[in-house]
């Protein structure tokens, strides 16, 4: 019986091979085997992707808020999810941020962020530099608080290290917040970015909000630069911003330095408005009431120094043009200006003596204007009462310098303007205030004591060369009228309103004129001539000489009494008595004419002015109606008061021809 042949094919082959051959390739070894550093390099980057996978980013949290409270001696809370996704640029998404405020600050935060999305730059970031090239911000909202003491809380304490560089930011549901206590102003902004112009720009922001400034509401909107260009202190940030305050608007674009301090800028600066006194509670100047106004000028600020240079624009019918500026450096505020208009109603400067302009149609004006103007029409007094406010003289300095080269004025004769207005300490000069009146001038310095609890003022008027026919633009008569009238008056008053001062003044009102001519009809009209005036109407007009006129009055208490008082023609003589009261804003003037011609039909009565300022009333004395005066003209004490010789016109080589002549 055979034996079964355990061997397998395999091994029956293999010992019929006989030995192998030793000159045949080895079989190739496994990749690990031949390379194994980057193996061991591969499942290395293997391990850190499952590891950065699995990570927990959280656990950076405690290290960033330590990082960043060092740098910036603020505390930082992580108070959500904080993630980061690995890129050639990572990007770092951290969820409900708050940032701590200032130890005196009013609120605990301040900057706080629904999500924070940022980039940051990896190299850099391995030589300690923190380059943040895009930043997105969900909900922020940021706390600014300006303090006297302390300065901003945007301030920081130095924590060792620079702050993060930022490139671009933007910006979804933004809110920003300032609050100055000592300056009474609040601001609330609602910020959200808008696309850039450019693709490699920051993105703009879009704002609009409200607040107070001084303690005034207002609201603000506009464009402005990406919020990361605030803390540059050096470069321009750009702005276009329009606010509103009451009735007052404001339009500024261009460009400021350090905003947060206001330190310098350079704005076009549009300003508008029912009236410029409402300006001083927000900027203290001190401006007396006026029309509705709209000016726009060059606004810059360098150190304590407020300019608005080359502004031009309308206040009331007026233009208006100049430069000014607002020094805040000294104890109060000092405004200096110079001021030039081609064309000025003169009704607009109502304001500066208490009154208020025209209503009505073709004018302009506010509806508190108005109203006063409606109070003064229904008044029966002329004079304006309404008070100076005191403590705006005292609160502010000023050197304003104006000039009109045309007024309009109807009814007035007036042509041109010129002013200076000196104020200090509460002691407020005009000099000069010229006019230009009819052809002549008139020259004035008025001084306004505001130091204490009852306005002072004195004024010097002096009137020059002022023709005679366009001080009567109103009377037909005198259109042809020929002399050349001078005056003066010199006035100190008590009272904190132009009544009150006129009311209760004391000094003198003079007034005269040398030779001339004048209508023969008007001077008949005055002496009620019957028959020279159907002379006259029948034959024509024709003009006659005059000698001279004058009135001087000594004034006591409000009180103008007529020391002497005539106007002498080669046909009539006029001589005046009585009182004008300017107090009580009356008139008691008794006017006797005095015809040098012979005339059955001349009545010779004297002629009574009466009535009020407002409503003035010239009638003939009834009581004497037909009684002929005499008409007897004698050597004796009439004369032209001495304050007048300066003015008078007396022409060439002549006396006034009046002087050493008594009228009876």
């Amino acid at each position: 019986m055979n034996s079964p042949d355990l061997r397998t094919p395999d091994s029956t082959v293999a010992a019929s091979a006989g030995p192998p051959d030793a000159g045949a390739p080895a079989p190739p070894r496994a990749w690990p085997r031949r390379h194994p550093w980057l193996s061991a390099l591969g499942l290395l980057a293997a391990g850190v992707a499952i590891l950065i996978a699995l990570w927990d980013w959280n656990w950076f949290k405690g290290p960033i808020e330590r990082q960043v409270e060092a740098r910036t001696g603020r505390k930082l809370q992580i108070g959500g999810n904080l993630d980061v996704d690995l890129g050639r640029v990572p990007v770092i998404r951290a969820d409900a941020l708050s940032f701590a405020n200032a130890a005196w600050a009013k609120a605990p935060s301040m900057a706080s962020v629904q999500r924070l999305e940022l980039a940051i730059e990896f190299w850099p970031l391995l030589k300690g530099e923190i380059r943040i090239p895009d930043i997105r911000l969900t909900q922020p909202r940021v706390y600014l608080q300006s303090d006297r003491e302390h300065g901003g809380n945007w301030v920081f304490g130095s924590g060792g290290g620079e702050l993060p560089k930022f490139r671009r930011i933007w910006i979804d549901d933004g809110r920003l917040e300032f609050l100055d206590p000592a300056g009474k102003t609040d601001l609330r902004l609602d910020i959200a970015s808008r696309e850039p112009k450019r693709e490699d720009a920051a993105p703009p922001v879009e704002v609009a909000g409200k607040g107070r400034w001084k303690n005034n509401p207002f609201t603000l909107e506009g464009r402005a630069e990406s919020p990361l260009e605030l803390r540059d202190t050096v470069n321009p940030y750009r702005i276009d911003l329009r606010a509103v305050a009451g009735a007052t608007r404001a339009h500024a674009r261009g460009e400021l330095v350090d905003p947060f301090h206001l330190r310098d800028f350079d704005l076009q600066f549009a300003l508008s408005g029912k009236n410029l006194a409402d300006l001083y509670p927000l900027i203290g100047v001190a401006i007396p009431p006026t029309p509705p106004y709209a000016l726009d000028g060059r606004l810059r600020r360098s150190d304590a120094l407020w300019r608005y240079d080359g502004f031009t624009g309308k206040v009331g019918d007026s233009d208006l043009a100049g430069n000014a500026s607002v020094d805040t450096a000294g104890k109060r505020p000092y405004l200096r200006a110079d001021l030039a208009s081609k064309r000025l109603d003169f009704d607009d400067l109502a304001g500066f003596v208490g009154a208020a302009p025209q209503g009505g149609r073709g004018e302009s004006t506010n509806p508190e204007l108005a109203a006063q103007h409606a109070r003064q029409d229904a008044s029966a007094r002329l004079l304006p009462d309404t008070p100076y406010h005191l403590e705006k003289l005292r609160s502010m300095d000023a050197d304003v310098k104006l000039k009109a080269a045309r007024i309009e004025a109807p009814g007035w004769p007036l042509d041109d303007m010129q002013a200076r207005l000196l104020l200090e300490n509460g002691l407020l000069k005009l000099d000069p205030l010229n006019f230009g009146v009819a052809d002549g001038d008139i020259r004035s310095t008025v001084t306004m004591d505001a130091r204490a609890a009852t306005l002072r003022t004195r004024a010097d008027i002096q009137a020059r060369r002022l023709n005679l026919a366009k001080l009567m633009p109103g009377v037909k008569l005198g259109q042809d009228a020929i002399g050349k009238v001078g005056g003066r008056i010199a006035l100190a008053g008590n009272g904190n309103s132009i009544a009150k001062m006129l009311g209760g003044s004391d000094g003198s009102v003079a007034v005269g004129m040398g030779q001339g001519q004048i209508s023969n009809l008007l001077m008949e009209f005055t002496g009620i001539d019957v028959a020279e005036i159907l002379k006259f109407k029948l034959t024509g007009d024709h003009k006659i000489p005059i000698r001279c006129g004058f009135g001087d009055f000594a004034v006591k208490d409000g009180v103008m009494t007529a020391k002497s008082l005539a106007f002498d023609t080669s046909d009539t003589v006029l001589v005046g008595s009585g009182t004008i009261d300017l107090n009580q804003e009356t008139l008691d003037l008794t006017i006797r004419p005095k015809p040098k011609d012979r005339s059955l039909l001349a009545l010779r009565t004297p002629l009574l002015v009466t009535g009020t300022f407002k409503n003035p009333n010239a009638r003939p004395d009834y009581k004497r109606l037909g009684l002929r005066g005499a008409a007897a003209i004698a050597l004796g004490a009439i004369a032209p008061p001495a304050a007048l010789l300066a003015t008078l016109e007396l022409g060439p080589g002549k006396d006034t021809g009046c002087v050493g002549h008594v009228v009876n």
